[in-house]
Formats: C-alpha cells, sequence, structure tokens
C-alpha cells in the first residue's frame, strides 16, 4: 500500500495538470472568441458613426436644397406677378392708342380737302382753296396750320401703332424698331408722309416720334 501512495500521487498530480492544461487551453480560446467579438463589435460601431455622418450630411445637402428651391419659387411668382402687371399696362396703352388712331384718322378724313362744289343760290360763297372754315368768330385755317395738323395726326397714328407692335411682339420699353414694324400695323404700304415735306424720325418704344419741322410734334 506505501509502495501504490506515490504512484497514486504521481497520477493524481497528472490528471490535476491536464485538467489545468485543459481549462487553460479552454480559456485561451474563450479570449480569443472574445477578441474576435470585440473586433467586429468595434467594427459595426465604426461603420454605424460613418452611416450617421453621412445620413446628416444628407439631410443638411437637403435643407439647403430645399431652401434654395423657395428662394427660386417665390423670385418666379414675383417675376409672374410683374409681368401681369406689365401685361395689364401694355393692354391699357394699346387700348388708349387704339382710341387714339381711330380719332387721328377721322381728324385727317375731315381736314383731308374735298372737291370744291360750286355753291348754290343763296348759299355763302366757301372759302378759298387750301384752307378750312373754323367755329364762328374764328377765322379759317391757314394751309401751314393745315399741313401742322395733319403731321401732328400721323405722329399720332406712328406713335400709336409702335404701343401695338410692343405689346403684339412682347417688347419693353426702349426697343428698337423699323419702319416695316409700323406699316404692318397702320396697315399701309409706307409711312405716313409729313405734308409739308418733313422727315419723320420713330424713336424707340415709349419715345414719341419726331417731325424735324418746328411746330410739328405731339403734345403730352
Amino acid at each position: 500500500m506505501k509502495s501504490l501512495l506515490p504512484w497514486l500521487c504521481v497520477v493524481g498530480l497528472v490528471i490535476g495538470l491536464g485538467w489545468v492544461y485543459s481549462a487553460s487551453q479552454k480559456k485561451d480560446a474563450d479570449l480569443a472568441a472574445l477578441r474576435e467579438d470585440s473586433l467586429q463589435l468595434q467594427k459595426l460601431r465604426a461603420e454605424l458613426e460613418e452611416a450617421k455622418g453621412s445620413g446628416a450630411q444628407a439631410a443638411s445637402d437637403e435643407m439647403v436644397q430645399l431652401r434654395k428651391d423657395k428662394e427660386d419659387l417665390l423670385r418666379l411668382r414675383n417675376q409672374v406677378g410683374q409681368l401681369r402687371k406689365e401685361n395689364q399696362q401694355l393692354t391699357a396703352q394699346v387700348q388708349t392708342a387704339q382710341s387714339q388712331i381711330q380719332g387721328a384718322q377721322a381728324q385727317v378724313e375731315a381736314l383731308r380737302p374735298k372737291p370744291a362744289q360750286p355753291p348754290l343760290p343763296g348759299q355763302p360763297t366757301p372759302p378759298p382753296v387750301g384752307t378750312l372754315p373754323g367755329p364762328p368768330g374764328v377765322p379759317p385755317q391757314t394751309p401751314e396750320q393745315q399741313q401742322a395738323n395733319l403731321c401732328i395726326n400721323n405722329l399720332r397714328l406712328i406713335d400709336a401703332a409702335k404701343l401695338q407692335w410692343a405689346l403684339e411682339k412682347q417688347k419693353p420699353a426702349g426697343a428698337l424698331l423699323t419702319a416695316a414694324d409700323v406699316t404692318t400695323f397702320l396697315k399701309l404700304p409706307a409711312l405716313p408722309a409729313c405734308p409739308a415735306g418733313g422727315v419723320y424720325t420713330l424713336n424707340p418704344v415709349g419715345i414719341a416720334p419726331l417731325c424735324n419741322i418746328p411746330g410739328h410734334a405731339l403734345t403730352k
């Protein structure tokens, strides 16, 4: 029995060492697994932080774009309102111009000399050719006055045609136009001529046409 005791102690010691070794190996394996899990966790956290950063940047960019779109929308609304206002003003100007055209055409027809007819018995003798009778007590117009009135009516027709052209072509004040543009709206083959031989200057839209003869000018 005494001879077996040392062997039993050795066997027990070997078994204990084996168990300690096994436990140590298991602990190392568990530590390796924990290290791997820790690395995976750190990686996931980094990805999460990156995703949060990119998401915040995207939200910030979207907010900036929305603000810009809102500013563009407000600016466009203001422009549309301004265009509507200008269109209403041009429409009113064209209506006034049309009235002026009709009045000027009527005055031109009234100022055109009519063929002289012999007076009937008992009627007064008509004024000399080249003059127009005026109201009672007012002397008849001289040929120069008739020419000035005809020229001013021509300038009214030209100015009204310029306004119509600007409205239909959507041109602003200051736009340039040609004689062909004016005659298209006057429905004439050419610009009406000054009866006194004056030369017309069309001028841009918004500026009255001119005649180079003094006294042949539109009144404001």
